[in-house]
């Protein structure tokens, strides 16, 4: 957040429109904000339908689970696969997201990274679990991400989402820590959660 813009003290979020039409940003926009210095680079927002939704912060548990299965996974990446790790994931022009971990096929690139090209997106959560597995997980499916992982950081349960549907995922399954958990784009990134390093 740029102090310079924002008087101390003022809170960062509002209702005070509620129920009353709001003016829809796009991506292009933010992306322009961020550069004349409005929004802060780390500053932790999504873009839904126009609208700047702040994200929570990040506890501990969380950066140590995404810490361990990056490395996990990036030593395992068949070739035809890359990684990204927190990135915007632009799914219209007027709505992005930022998942933890998103699998993509290596021939489309970066630049290529859309609904239609991700292959498994990873959200891990501690204190925004019930928004990652509601709002949030709607939103993938209504984009047709083939595969969602939402990992709950703290109890290390893992809620996987397959077949999407404009309505939500057909097929939602819960599995423990100890459980062996193999994504659909490769068996080779298959992991327990439970065999991790997690100090």
């Amino acid at each position: 957040m740029n102090e310079v813009f924002r008087p101390p003290g003022l809170p960062l979020t509002t209702n005070a429109a509620e129920g009353l039409p709001r003016r829809r940003f796009t991506v292009a926009e933010l992306e322009e904000m961020t550069a004349a210095g409005i929004l802060a680079e780390d500053e932790r927002i999504e873009l839904i339908g126009g609208e700047i939704v702040p994200m929570s912060p990040k506890g501990n548990q969380h950066e140590i689970l995404k810490a361990a299965l990056t490395v996990f996974w990036a030593r395992r990446l068949p070739d035809d696969l890359m990684l990204v790790t927190e990135t915007t994931f632009r799914l219209t022009p007027d709505t992005y997201l930022e998942p933890d971990v998103v699998f993509y096929p290596k021939a489309s690139g970066i630049k290529g990274l859309g609904a239609g090209t991700a292959r498994l997106v990873v959200e891990i959560a501690d204190s925004s679990l019930g928004y990652d597995l509601g709002r949030k997980a709607g939103l993938y499916a209504g984009f047709g991400i083939v595969e969602l992982w939402v990992i709950d950081a703290v109890r290390l349960v893992t809620h996987i989402h397959r077949d999407p549907t404009p309505e939500g995922y057909r097929i939602v399954t819960e599995h423990a820590a100890a459980a062996r958990l193999v994504p659909l784009v490769a068996d080779d990134l298959a992991v327990v959660l439970a065999d991790l390093d997690l100090r």
